[in-house]
């Protein structure tokens, strides 16, 4: 089986990872985190999200971690998720050279996400599309739910191109597809990019899995065989998945690092040095990371 050469690896724990944590995290202990991340070799790391802190509130520093971070004088990436023009107004005065926004390819899980329809938060979204054309800020997408709701269940895959071309039509330079709330089988993924690759190219694609069923290495490998060459990670498996109690939710970066090396593949991630970031954030969360790579070699560290 063929894969690509090279993988980026594009490390959300800062972000969405962090965002799901109900102990509030201090600004400093997140950019030892981010500066972990970078020296493991991390060239992409979601560094904040510039939402309400009254709906979320681990988010209230962002401006202050960007302003630390200098992304104009860094050659590496630190996107930011701006769903409004008043978002991306403030992430632009903190020096953010790069964000996000997020629609679904549920009609249901928008209306209960963020209150309102498909086409109304395309439509909230062209300003700030268009904002950050008019100032050189390179904008991602997210898709969430493309592989099934906690609402509709099964999605069409059609929904979820329709709503990754508009994006695309929009300005965004690459569409993220979320199995929000990892129900993602092989079969489903490879069904899906099959349905996606004749309209938009792999390379405007990336993945990004959920592990609530156990899948996501697996659904990572199918994507993979379908020529996707991106995917969001979150080290320690930070985040959770609200709608699977218990469950765990984004794929851990150690764990998708352990695939790659074994398939040969080229991340630029140095695995010793990422398990400094889990062993990190873990101990100041006072929990074992959800990567079960990460448990196993951090244990092994400890008996050397």
């Amino acid at each position: 089986m063929r894969y690509p050469s090279h993988i980026t690896l594009v490390e959300v724990g800062p972000r969405d990872g962090l965002q799901n944590e109900a102990t509030p995290v201090p600004t400093d202990v997140k950019l030892q985190l981010i500066q972990r991340l970078a020296a493991a070799g991390l060239t992409h790391i979601e560094a904040g999200s510039f939402v309400s802190p009254k709906r979320v509130p681990q988010m209230a520093d962002s401006a202050d971690i960007v302003r630390a971070l200098q992304p104009a004088a860094s050659p590496l990436h630190y996107p930011v998720l701006t769903p409004n023009l008043q978002g991306f107004d403030a992430a632009l005065a903190a020096g953010a050279r790069e964000v996000a926004v997020f629609a679904a390819a549920s009609e249901r899980f928008s209306q209960r996400n963020i209150q309102c329809s498909i086409a109304d938060s395309l439509t909230r979204f062209a300003p700030v599309l268009a904002a950050a054309r008019q100032h050189g800020v390179a904008v991602r997408g997210y898709v969430s739910c493309v592989l099934g709701c906690p609402y509709e269940g099964d999605i069409a895959q059609q929904a979820v191109a329709d709503v990754s071309l508009r994006l695309l039509e929009m300005g965004c330079t690459e569409i993220s597809l979320g199995d929000t709330i990892g129900v993602g089988t092989p079969a489903g993924v490879r069904r899906l990019l099959d349905a996606l690759l004749p309209q938009i190219p792999a390379s405007q694609l990336a993945g990004h899995f959920h592990d609530t069923y156990g899948m996501a290495i697996a659904n990572i490998v199918a994507a993979m065989e379908c020529g996707l060459a991106t995917f969001d990670s979150s080290v320690a498996g930070l985040g959770g998945c609200p709608y699977a109690q218990g469950a765990s939710g984004n794929v851990a970066t150690e764990d998708v690092v352990w695939l790659l090396n074994g398939l040969g593949v080229e991340c630029g991630v140095s695995l010793e040095a990422l398990l400094d970031a889990s062993a990190l954030i873990s101990g100041f969360l006072g929990k074992p990371p959800a990567s079960r790579v990460a448990r196993a070699l951090l244990a092994k560290r400890g008996r050397e």
